[in-house]
C-alpha cells in the first residue's frame, strides 16, 4: 500500500480538498479538518491505478516513473494493496470529526464518496472504458467514460473541501460545476499528452492508448479541436467558480490555468 501511495504523482485530489476548503473558509483550522479527507482521496485514486495497471486491465509495467505495483508484489497483492487502501480511505474521513468537523458534513463526504467513487462514478467510468472500442464508441459515450472515470473524483474532491469550509448550497452547486468541467479538460489533456507527451515527464509509456485502441479525445475529433476543448472547458469552469462567490478563489483560479498547460 504504502509503496504506490508514495510513489509519487501530483497530489491533485488532496491538493484540491484542501484548497477549496481554504477557498470557503480561510481559518487555518478548516485546513487541518480537510487533512484526512485529503488523505482519503489519495488512497482512493491510488487505489484505481494499482487496479487500472494490472493485467486484466491495461497491463502497465511502469506508473510514476516506478515499477508498478504488480511488478514488484505479485498481482494477487496489489489487488489487496488497492482494496486496502479503498477500505482504508472510508475510516481516515471519519477521522475529521475528530478535529471539529460535525458528523453531519463527515457522512455527507462520506456519502459522496461512496457515490462518486462507486459505480455510479469512478467505477462505472471505468467499466464503460473497458468496454468502449475505437470506430464505435460515439463522442457522448467518450464523454461519459471521462466525467465519470476521472471527473467524479475531482468533483468529490472539490466538494468534500467546501463541505468542511462551510459551504453554502448555492456556493457547493456552482463548485460542482466547476469541477466537473474541470475533471473533463483534466481527461483530455491526459489522452493529448497520452500522445504527445514526454515519456520520462509523464512517468509512464506513452501511445498505450494507441497501442489498446482506447477511443480518446484526439481520436474522435483530432488534436486541434480537442486541444481548443480543453481551453473552452477550463474557462467555463473558471465562470462556474466565480458564480461561486468564494472568499479566497485564486488557488482553484491558478489550480484550473495549471492543468490547461501542463505537460504531465
Amino acid at each position: 500500500m504504502m509503496y504506490s501511495l508514495e510513489a509519487g504523482g501530483k497530489r491533485l485530489r488532496p491538493i484540491l480538498v484542501l484548497t477549496a476548503a481554504e477557498a470557503v473558509n480561510s481559518d487555518s483550522l478548516a485546513r487541518s479538518q480537510a487533512m484526512p479527507v485529503a488523505s482519503a482521496i489519495e488512497m482512493i485514486h491510488t487505489y484505481s491505478l494499482i487496479h487500472d495497471d494490472l493485467p486484466a486491465m491495461d497491463n502497465d509495467d511502469y506508473r510514476r516513473g516506478k515499477l508498478t505495483n504488480h511488478k514488484v508484489y505479485g498481482e494477487a497483492m496489489a489487488i489487496l494493496a488497492g482494496d486496502g487502501l479503498l477500505t482504508h480511505a472510508f475510516y481516515a474521513i471519519t477521522r475529521t470529526v475528530a478535529l471539529g468537523t460535525s458528523p453531519e458534513t463527515a457522512l455527507a463526504i462520506v456519502s459522496d464518496l461512496a457515490r462518486l467513487a462507486g459505480a455510479p462514478g469512478m467505477v462505472g467510468g471505468q467499466a464503460a472504458d473497458i468496454l468502449g472500442e475505437q470506430g464505435v464508441t460515439s463522442l457522448a459515450e467518450l464523454e461519459y467514460i471521462h466525467l465519470h472515470k476521472t471527473s467524479d473524483l475531482i468533483v468529490f474532491s472539490v466538494l468534500a473541501g467546501a463541505r468542511i469550509g462551510g459551504a453554502t448550497q448555492q456556493q457547493l452547486e456552482s463548485l460542482q460545476q466547476f469541477a466537473r468541467k474541470l475533471g473533463l479538460a483534466f481527461q483530455i489533456q491526459d489522452d493529448i499528452l497520452d500522445l504527445i507527451g514526454d515519456e520520462a515527464k509523464l512517468g509512464k509509456p506513452v501511445q498505450s492508448d494507441v497501442q489498446q485502441q482506447k477511443v480518446t479525445y484526439p481520436f474522435l475529433l483530432g488534436m486541434e479541436k480537442s486541444v481548443a476543448l480543453v481551453e473552452r472547458l477550463t474557462e467555463e469552469s473558471k465562470q462556474a467558480l466565480a458564480d461561486a462567490k468564494l472568499a479566497k478563489p485564486e488557488y482553484l483560479l491558478a489550480i484550473a490555468d495549471y492543468l490547461m498547460n501542463r505537460d504531465h
